[in-house]
């Protein structure tokens, strides 16, 4: 436990002292992250953090070979494991380097994340079988190295495409190390406990500059980087417990990334776009969007990965009827997330925006809008305005009333044909005043029939153009609906300038 903790501490430490100079040479070079497109920060940032966090991981596991026996011993134990460990996760890191810096090909990122993979099942992490409910054991045979590739390449992307708020990877990538370091620690795995320690510390000194506001980026050298030694750890961290365990914990452990990875997929595939084409559709971009803060959505996000955790933990101590209630409980938890988010609802608004869809009622009122506007400019009163209206609206709309303090004005209130005005079920109504707030004298109401109990913001902008149309007609034949001149309070007059006329010249 001891070589566990210094392993935690000198990562720590390492991280704390690297973190810094990266971000010193990021700005000193200029290789920052510029904002606006799909980031949310405001300023450039450095992008160099991914170097601090490899290093953090492993100048102390070297100096802990070179001066603890114990350390030294366990090394030399599984060779082939650390050896592939260290080549693989070298290699993410510079294509991801290079990405941040000159910038790669998705295709060429790709190759190498396949290829360092390869590297990873020759040193002899694998996936050799999987475990099926009710049928067993599913030996993957010639499908081993494939399936293993997939599983390092897929997590790899993974916690790259997290990698959206600050603080969110690194603190996802944490949790996952937790549960990794339990796994192993359970097992007896001597070696990738001893990683996970250093993984964690290095996580843990890198988010003192990195957790909002963020004062520099992992980048994808640090985000391949992880995920590439999550990935690898992960198989064989578990490697003495059954083999569900064994697949079903790292899932868990990367449960949000990979979360995030497969609805991102999904709703590609919905929008008929390219399924690895980057946007702005993330679970933790979907946070902001509904008005939750830059720290809040991470924080969130943090509480989800901790839900994870503990389910990982509890399935690789558990039996069977456990694993069975922790699914349980774990599927409860994402789908009540995603109805949380609104996902699907926010994806059909998105698709029909993309596709220009609308109901019946908003396409017949975006094609009678353009020729009632000009129609308006051309009535003399208050009568012809009306004729017009009832023409145009409860022919192809729906109902209207204008109404003001005394009530509706019938001058301006009509129906439409068959519509007891009292009867109003399975109706949608929307008012507008006549006017700003503070100077409206009266307020147009529409009714229209449709599926929803609220407008549609295409609807609610074109009643909107309507209206003010409406409104300057009135205004330009004096009516008594037209707005007025706000009313000036005693406070307005107490507070205007005082008006100084000048001396005259002697």
């Amino acid at each position: 436990m001891r070589s566990y903790v210094a392993a935690l501490l000198a990562s720590m430490l390492a991280a704390a002292v690297l973190t810094p100079s990266m971000r010193w040479v990021g700005l000193r070079v200029g290789l920052v992250s510029p904002s606006g497109s799909r980031h949310v920060h405001s300023r450039n940032i450095p992008r160099l953090g991914g170097v601090a966090i490899a290093g953090a991981f492993f100048v102390p596991l070297v100096a802990l070979f070179l001066f603890n026996s114990v350390v030294a011993a366990t090394v030399r134990e599984s060779p082939n494991l650390v050896m592939g460990l260290i080549i693989g996760g070298s290699m993410v890191c510079v294509a991801g380097l290079v990405d941040d810096t000159r910038g790669l090909r998705a295709s060429q990122k790709l190759a190498v994340q396949i290829v360092a993979a390869s590297v990873a099942y020759a040193c002899g992490f694998r996936i050799t079988a999987v475990n099926l409910p009710l049928l067993g054991d599913l030996n993957m045979g010639v499908f081993a190295l494939p399936v293993t590739v997939f599983w390092i390449v897929g997590v790899t992307n993974a916690v790259n495409l997290i990698d959206g708020l600050d603080g969110l990877a690194a603190g996802v990538a944490f949790f996952a190390a937790v549960t990794n370091f339990v796994v192993a620690y359970i097992s007896g795995s001597v070696l990738f406990a001893l990683l996970m320690a250093a993984t964690m510390g290095a996580l843990i000194g890198f988010l003192f500059y990195n957790f909002n506001p963020a004062r520099i980026f992992m980048g994808d050298s640090g985000s391949y980087f992880l995920g590439f030694v999550l990935a690898s750890s992960s198989l064989a961290a578990s490697s003495k417990t059954s083999t569900a365990v064994s697949l079903l914990v790292p899932i868990l452990a990367l449960g949000v990334p990979i979360f995030d990875t497969l609805f991102s997929m999904f709703r590609r595939w919905l929008e008929r776009r390219p399924l690895f084409s980057p946007d702005r559709g993330h679970i933790h971009h979907r946070l902001l969007d509904m008005g939750i803060t830059h720290r809040r959505a991470v924080l969130v996000l943090y509480g989800v990965s901790v839900v994870f955790t503990i389910s990982a933990i509890a399935i690789s101590l558990g039996h069977s009827w456990e694993v069975g209630a922790v699914l349980v409980v774990v599927t409860t938890v994402a789908v009540g997330f995603v109805r949380y988010l609104g996902y699907f609802e926010h994806l059909h608004t998105r698709m029909r925006q993309r596709g220009r869809l609308y109901d019946y009622h908003t396409e017949r009122l975006r094609r009678l809008v353009p020729g009632l506007l000009a129609a308006i400019r051309t009535v003399r009163d208050e009568a012809e305005l009306r004729s017009l209206l009832d023409e145009s609206l409860l022919t192809k709309f729906g109902h209207y009333e204008i109404l003001t303090a005394e009530g509706p004005r019938p001058a301006l209130s009509s129906s439409p044909p068959g519509l007891n005005p009292r009867d109003r079920r399975g109706y949608t109504s929307a008012k507008f005043p006549i006017g700003r707030d503070d100077n409206a004298r009266a307020v147009i109401k529409f009714d229209w029939q449709a599926e929803t109990e609220d407008a549609s913001p295409h609807t609610a902008i074109l009643l909107q153009v309507l209206v003010d149309a409406i409104e300057q007609q009135l205004a330009r034949m004096g009516s008594d609906l037209a707005p007025g001149r706000p009313p000036v309070s005693s406070e307005d007059v107490a507070q205007a300038p005082a008006l100084t006329v000048p001396a005259p010249r002697l």
